[in-house]
């Protein structure tokens, strides 16, 4: 049997302020972590899936999926503030324990980010082959939203978040691209995540998404624009 390199994880703790139980929520008739799990086990060829989390349900996804259950999320690494990285060393050192290897790396696909490529995750195993880069991160270009426009409260006055002087007036094209973490794939080497202590090394490759893929859900807004999206197969 073919030795897997990648651990992959996949978060999905009970509760949620923006959306009620969001990543048990049904979206064109499917629960929306089951588009990650389905992600996942096109995966299986590279990757050993967990599924991690406090909430009941979740055996039943390891059963209908054919995904070894390896147990509840402790309470106190299920709480609003508790920490990703702390989450996925919990499941890895566990895993690992139960399997008696260490993997070469870890894959986390976060439930409310549902679309993806599988196909660019493979590429991404390719890409952490090299000697180069120890992580990758997907990304979204922020557009209007540049840090060069943004604004701060300092007491009463409205001042540059960038701490800059002078108002900058350039239109968007003219500004500098700037990204954020799309939050829909990260994938880093098992012996970065440990030695720095974070899900992000310090040789991270970027990969650009763009649309549908891009869509983090966090607010019902989000959910409605994703439902759209899917609706009239505006994916990207």
């Amino acid at each position: 049997m073919l030795k897997k390199k990648y651990l992959c994880i996949i978060p999905a703790r009970s509760g949620s302020k923006g959306v009620k139980d969001k990543n048990f929520i049904k979206i064109n008739g499917k629960p929306l972590i089951q588009y990650s799990i389905d992600t996942a086990k096109k995966l299986k060829k590279y990757c050993d899936i967990v599924l991690s989390s406090d909430d009941k349900r979740i055996l039943k996804f390891c059963k209908k999926n054919h995904i070894e259950f390896t147990g509840y999320r402790p309470k106190n690494l299920s709480r609003d503030r508790s920490i990703t990285y702390d989450v996925v060393k919990y499941e890895l050192e566990k895993k690992e324990k139960n399997e008696n290897k260490l993997y070469k790396g870890i894959l986390l696909l976060q439930p409310t980010c549902p679309i993806r490529d599988s196909n660019k995750i493979i590429k991404g195993f390719k890409i952490l082959e090299s000697k180069f880069f120890d992580s990758l991160v997907t990304v979204a270009e922020v557009g209007a939203y540049h840090p060069e426009r943004m604004k701060k409260f300092k007491k009463r006055l409205l001042v540059n978040f960038l701490n800059k002087k002078k108002e900058n007036m350039k239109p968007r094209q003219d500004l500098a691209k700037v990204y954020i973490r799309s939050g829909s794939i990260y994938l880093i080497k098992r012996d970065s995540f440990i030695k720095f202590k974070s899900l992000v090394g310090k040789r991270c490759y970027g990969m650009i998404l763009k649309g549908a893929e891009c869509i983090n859900i966090d607010t019902i807004d989000d959910l409605i624009l994703l439902k759209s999206k899917l609706k009239h197969k505006t994916y990207l």
